[in-house]
């Protein structure tokens, strides 16, 4: 008797203390777990959009920090995980009592029936389901965070495309310029007879399809621009904001990474996730072969009272009912099954989110070291080469050692060589942003590529 007293008193207490966290605390727990992650440190006070959208360029930080305040995806996922707070504090309580009352009428016989019934079950498993149900707020926890970086991680990039964007198309602008000088030249020299009407027409369609590129590339701009507008879920004339002129400039030097598979272990939340998921289903095994063959146990107080309305006597009993399901065809053997086969389940996910992390941080590690040097490549050997050229044939232009052509196509070519040199630093950024992912955060899903292909072309030097 004493043992189910303090049992009873240790369910109240446990019930009792069950509070909802609120949607502050929730949001300060994630943020807090995901700081180092995003590189953006929780503040208590809570800043608003308008503040950090003051008349400045918006920086990278800048655009995560408004992102994670107002992106309405991330929004609805910290409401998911209150409501997984709200079902933790529901687990928690202990279950209502059911009241039953019957009126039975026999010729002058009346009978009044009443039943206070408990479930028994609920009751004495009450502890493990409210640690059940704390187990999956703290997956949820983790699934929220696994959110907060993923949308980080997508503003930055969307903010580096934007910006990169952004520098392409008024590269592309200056080499219009280049190009019109050119076709206004020719026509000139057409009209007085010095140039054919074939060289005339090679000069016009050098600027007709700088023409398209140029307007490709403004789409562009617009496209990313927007695409870190919706990320930030600005609206209104918060989107009105500004962008920087360039991308930052490449590091120095990047360090180098070591053992990026054991980091990427022990860091990444979603292997985190992946192992707490599958202790959790292991633990709740125990409780499912319990309760497998016997699932619901009713206990009830019963008090009838009879009145004889002939006789005038009143006759009062009690007793007390015990409501037991009888397993005569289910014996609880797919119940167990099922958690047996839920758990091989979940010891197979972690092998599986393992194997993704590993192949993941290779790849970032890779894909960043080569961004870098194809990056620093063009920084360091390419322009710098394009720009002598440029300045060597303007000298010989100035002694009328090459002519007008000659100095425009060399023009052209720098210009090239600059969009270029903007793609990869670009790439080296979204590259970095998705190595820091990979390794202390979650998957970054499909890395960026290299795609030395796909930078906005310039006009070429055929037939100069």
């Amino acid at each position: 008797m004493k043992n189910a007293l303090a049992f009873l008193a240790a369910a109240l207490a446990l019930a009792g203390c069950s509070a909802p966290a609120g949607p502050d605390a929730l949001r300060r727990d994630v943020e807090q777990l995901t700081a180092t992650r995003t590189g953006i440190a929780p503040s208590d006070k809570r800043e608003t959009v308008q503040q950090l959208l003051e008349p400045r360029p918006l920086a990278a930080d800048t655009a995560v920090r408004i992102a994670l305040l107002s992106n309405p995806a991330l929004e609805a996922n910290f409401a998911a995980l209150a409501i997984s707070d709200a079902e933790r504090v529901q687990a928690a309580q202990l279950p209502n009592p059911h009241l039953s009352l019957g009126r039975l009428r026999e010729g002058q016989v009346l009978e009044i029936e009443r039943m206070l019934s408990f479930n028994v079950v609920q009751l004495l498993t009450l502890p493990w389901r409210a640690q059940y149900a704390s187990q999956s707020l703290q997956l949820a926890r983790l699934r929220a965070a696994q959110e907060v970086i993923r949308t980080a991680a997508d503003t930055r990039k969307a903010w580096i495309q934007a910006v990169a964007a952004r520098q392409t198309a008024q590269y592309l602008r200056d080499a219009r310029e280049a190009a019109e000088a050119g076709a206004e030249l020719a026509r000139r020299m057409a009209r007085v007879g010095n140039w054919s009407k074939l060289q005339q027409a090679r000069e016009q369609a050098t600027l007709a399809d700088i023409g398209a590129q140029l307007a490709r590339a403004e789409q562009a701009a617009v496209a990313e621009r927007e695409k870190l507008t919706r990320l930030m879920g600005l609206w209104g004339e918060d989107a009105n904001y500004t962008l920087p002129d360039r991308l930052p400039d490449l590091p120095k030097d990047i360090a180098e990474a070591r053992d990026v598979e054991a980091t990427a272990l022990r860091e990444r939340i979603d292997v985190r996730a992946a192992r707490d998921e599958s202790r959790y289903v292991a633990q709740s095994l125990g409780l499912t072969r319990a309760t497998s063959v016997v699932d619901a146990l009713t206990l009830g107080v019963v008090r009838n009272t009879t009145f004889d309305n002939a006789t005038g006597g009143k006759a009062t009993r009690r007793g007390f009912e015990v409501e037991l399901p009888i397993p005569l065809f289910d014996w609880g053997q797919a119940r167990s099954a099922r958690a047996e086969a839920t758990y091989l389940q979940s010891v197979a996910r972690v092998r599986e989110v393992a194997v993704r992390a590993r192949s993941e941080a290779r790849e970032a590690w890779h894909g960043q070291r080569t961004a870098y040097d194809v990056a620093k490549h063009y920084r360091d050997e390419i322009v710098p080469l394009r720009k002598f050229i440029v300045d060597e044939t303007q000298l010989r232009y100035n002694g009328m050692l090459a002519s007008v052509w000659d100095l425009l196509g060399e023009a052209r070519n720098h210009i090239a060589a600059v969009n270029n040199a903007i793609a990869a630093q670009r790439d080296f950024w979204i590259a970095d942003t998705d190595l820091r992912t990979a390794l202390t955060g979650t998957s970054p899903g499909a890395l960026a590529a290299m795609s030395a292909g796909g930078t906005a072309p310039a006009a070429s030097s055929e037939g100069h």
